[in-house]
């Protein structure tokens, strides 16, 4: 996987908490900044941006009224990089670009010479270090630009700032690390839903599919809303030896009152022949589930390729199976003992089984669907 970091190197980057004098490794042009690599490499925004004019050439001879769509194109050319400053100008152009097209009155090559120079004045990285991200301010400037805002305009002022605030929040409510790619999608959407209410200028609204995650080395995974993984629920394994008791509640539980968010399977090291009895019996009159009516008893092959693989507390070594996140619920056997033993693990179960939901739903695993490559739970 080709994963952008350093320009120079393609070392991780590093953020530092006060700037500190840096050498452009490509200009060498000294000044104040708090990005470098790891290996001390820094490149200046001018630098970093190099051949970004080759997006006034796309603009104006651009067609389409769908400004998600203007920004993919421009960040398959080649001056883009994975994470960088060239996307606060980017979001800008490609707004002004699609509100042009869908009627909205402008002078589309001054606007955008507009775009260049305010854009560029947003150094990388101030969306951790302001609290604004460059895209949402991107956003915003579209605004003002295409609204002729200033600091005594009474109503583009308004709207201008409006339009930076709604960018900014839909961008903060996916949350960190960022993604350059991500939030400047977000930032563009939200601008379309905020002129067709305030201005009444219809650009056109598509829901751009991310084919970036494997050059980013922050993906976020299933929590990113352009995921391809988002629109399909993760498979979850839940596994003990004989898959006669605890797994099998497990799967039953997970199914009812998790299903919305995964899929639940259930199999066993050393498969027995039925469901334990004690278990169907109690299952039932709990929670009004007939685990033999759905489920049996079945061996690790039987399965299908899963996400997320919890095994049930077996004093035996299971198996590698393949999958992104695997985690161990300590649970004792209730096997053989009083309605008692049933009923506790049945109540751990169902409140590990909730846990998992939350966890899932907060995207806190980013399981990637089973065909998928592996990922790391978040701590």
């Amino acid at each position: 996987m080709n994963r952008e970091e350093c320009l120079i190197c393609k070392a991780p980057l590093e953020y530092l908490a006060q700037d500190e004098t840096m050498e452009c490794a490509v200009c060498h042009k000294k000044e104040p900044s708090k990005t470098r690599c790891v290996n001390g490499h820094y490149v200046c925004g001018d630098c970093h941006t190099q051949g970004m004019d080759s997006i006034f050439g796309l603009c104006l001879a651009e067609t389409s009224a769908d400004p998600a769509a203007i920004l993919r194109r421009m960040m398959d050319l080649p001056f883009c990089h994975m994470h960088g400053p060239e996307h606060h100008v980017m979001v800008d152009a490609a707004l002004l670009t699609a509100y042009k097209n869908a009627g909205g009155p402008l002078e589309l090559e001054q606007a955008l010479r507009e775009a260049y120079s305010r854009g560029k004045a947003v150094p990388g990285g101030a969306c951790g270090f302001w609290g604004a991200c460059g895209a949402g301010i991107g956003a915003g400037q579209f605004l003002a630009i295409a609204t002729a805002s200033t600091p005594l305009t009474r109503e583009p002022w308004g709207l201008s700032n409006q339009m930076t605030a709604r960018a900014l929040e839909r961008i903060g409510a996916v949350g960190g690390p960022r993604c350059c790619k991500r939030d400047s999608f977000l930032a563009v959407l939200a601008a379309v839903d905020f002129v067709r209410e305030r201005l009444g200028v219809e650009m056109t609204r598509t829901v751009p599919l991310c084919t970036y995650s494997s050059r980013n080395s922050q993906c976020i995974g299933r929590r990113c809303p352009f995921s391809p993984a988002r629109g399909e629920k993760p498979k979850v394994a839940f596994l003990c030896v004989h898959n006669s008791c605890r797994s099998q509640m497990a799967e039953a539980l997970g199914k009812t009152l998790a299903g919305d968010v995964f899929e639940s399977f259930s199999a066993g090291t050393e498969p027995g022949g039925r469901i334990n009895a004690d278990a169907v019996r109690l299952m039932r009159a709990v929670h009004g589930i007939d685990m033999e009516a759905s489920q049996h008893s079945k061996p690790l092959d039987r399965l299908p390729p899963v996400d997320i693989v919890v095994t049930m507390g077996c004093n035996v070594q299971c198996p590698s199976l393949p999958c992104a996140h695997r985690e161990d619920w300590g649970l004792e056997d209730p096997s053989g003992g009083e309605d008692a033993a049933f009923l506790a693990v049945m109540a751990q179960i169902e409140e590990k089984v909730l846990d998992l939901k939350a966890r899932i739903q907060a995207g806190l695993l980013d399981p990637p669907t089973a065909s998928g490559g592996a990922a790391q739970p978040r701590t």
